[in-house]
């Protein structure tokens, strides 16, 4: 993972303070905004949280809540997974959506992990460093850096902070990962800004603003706390329309509930 620092190495040292200093006030105001997120006291083993993460992509949290709740009632230990017919896994994990791409992800993970170490456990990562972590797991056919890194958060405990959609459009917005096009670039960028203790806070509380106040298209601008960090061109004035509220419940979060 050589190139994980390089967007920090092209700032000057007074404009990654200036970033480092930025990054914080946001994760105070979305801590005053949201609360400070629940977490987990129970850390789920790594492949438990692979194969969540895996699952929640291109999904909503619940769908894959449920979808992996499912797999692991129908085939409590990982080997039945690795055993079962690729039909039979697509049918268990079917309410996540793209099931047979996610079916042969998850056949193909378990394989490889099993040729690796020897057993469908990924107990002998806890030993390594974050980056060597990193490369490891996106090796892994369908694994990404995202996925990677939400084992490195949710399951192992570290400070590691994930970046997906939602992260990316805010830390764009807000003008933290300047230049940074991808989801990739930004994990890179941010990983020198983010405060010690909070990438778990502002990584989740990120998601959360971005589901109900920060989308995509249609932004609540006019009652955003963060308005005045944002340097977002397509921002609406304070006193312009206020996008109405989404009454759904979007604060679950799948990878706290493993």
């Amino acid at each position: 993972m050589s190139s994980m620092s390089h967007s920090i190495e092209r700032n000057s040292p007074g404009r990654t303070r200036g970033l480092q200093a930025k990054t914080l006030r946001v994760a105070l105001l979305l801590e005053k905004h949201l609360g400070v997120p629940h977490r987990n006291p129970r850390r789920p083993p790594p492949l438990d949280m692979l194969v969540a993460t895996i699952l929640s992509q291109n999904t909503n949290d619940r769908n894959s809540h449920r979808a992996y709740s499912g797999l692991r009632e129908r085939y409590p230990e990982w080997s039945g997974v690795a055993g079962a017919s690729p039909a039979a896994l697509r049918v268990a994990i079917r309410t996540a959506g793209m099931a047979t791409q996610k079916a042969r992800h998850i056949r193909g993970a378990l394989a490889a992990i099993r040729e690796r170490y020897g057993t469908y456990d990924l107990a002998p990562i806890r030993r390594k460093s974050s980056d060597l972590i990193l490369r490891e797991l996106t090796e892994l056919d369908g694994v990404g850096v995202k996925t990677a890194a939400c084992v490195l958060l949710f399951s192992l405990g570290r400070d590691v902070f994930p970046v997906d959609t939602h992260v990316h459009r805010l830390c764009s917005r807000l003008g933290l990962a300047p230049g940074c096009r991808t989801p990739e670039k930004t994990f890179e960028a941010m990983r020198g800004l983010v405060p010690a203790g909070r990438a778990h806070s502002l990584h989740t509380n990120m998601i959360r603003f971005g589901r109900t106040l920060c989308r995509p298209t249609n932004p609540g601008c006019g009652r955003c706390p963060l308005y005045g960090e944002c340097t977002y061109d397509g921002k609406a004035r304070r006193n312009g329309r206020t996008a109405r509220r989404q009454g759904a419940d979007r604060s679950f979060m799948l990878l706290d509930n493993v």
